[in-house]
């Protein structure tokens, strides 16, 4: 009898339904586990970078550095069709701050979204047909103020990108037939993901990425 009901409570237990496997779809880059895999991009004469109380500080380089997170491959996040959501701020300097590089796999390459470059001032990608965020259709000019919090929102489709600050449009590329790269320099030190900046020193924090539901 004992053997009997051992052996019924193992076939019960292999007609049990497997339970479905669960597929992420949103991540928080800033919180529990995942916060740790924030590292130096090792930018040569880089500034500091740390993680405090769910803020990246990034420090003053000179003229750049960089923070990437290193665990982007193993959580599976998606290449496109996917968002990013961060906020961002520029605690000294005058220029680019929260400058955020990104995978976009439908064109096997990365882009980066630069937030108050050459002066202080200039949006845009870097780049689209080797031509940076200063020269080609996506620039655009706002004024950055020092220690105001500024909520970005990236979107990668395998045929565009769109950017918003404050929920304002800044940038909406047709990638179709483009050359998507990074400029040339020091930011592929941030891949796969990651932010830099630039004779700057800057916080992000809130950094989400989800699958675009589009």
């Amino acid at each position: 009898m004992k053997r009997f009901l051992l052996l019924l409570l193992g076939f019960l237990a292999a007609c049990r339904p497997t339970a479905p496997e669960v597929k992420m779809e949103q991540w928080a880059l800033m919180e529990g586990a995942l916060a740790g895999a924030w590292q130096q991009a090792g930018i040569p004469e880089e500034g500091p970078i740390a993680v405090k109380d769910g803020d990246l500080e990034i420090g003053i380089g000179a003229p750049m550095t960089g923070a990437k997170f290193t665990a982007w491959d193993q959580t599976g996040m998606p290449g496109t069709g996917y968002t990013i959501r961060y906020e961002t701020m520029r605690v000294e300097g005058r220029d680019i701050f929260g400058m955020c590089t990104f995978p976009v796999s439908s064109h096997e390459a990365h882009a980066t979204f630069v937030i108050g470059g050459w002066g202080g001032t200039v949006t845009g990608l870097s780049s689209l047909d080797f031509l940076d965020a200063s020269e080609n259709a996506t620039r655009a000019e706002q004024t950055f103020q020092n220690g105001v919090w500024y909520a970005v929102r990236i979107e990668v489709r395998p045929e565009d990108i769109r950017v918003w600050i404050n929920d304002r449009p800044v940038v909406n590329a047709s990638i179709k037939g483009k050359k998507v790269s990074l400029r040339p320099g020091d930011i592929d030190h941030c891949l796969p993901f990651g932010f830099a900046t630039w004779g700057t020193k800057a916080k992000v924090r809130r950094v989400f990425v989800a699958v675009l539901q589009d």
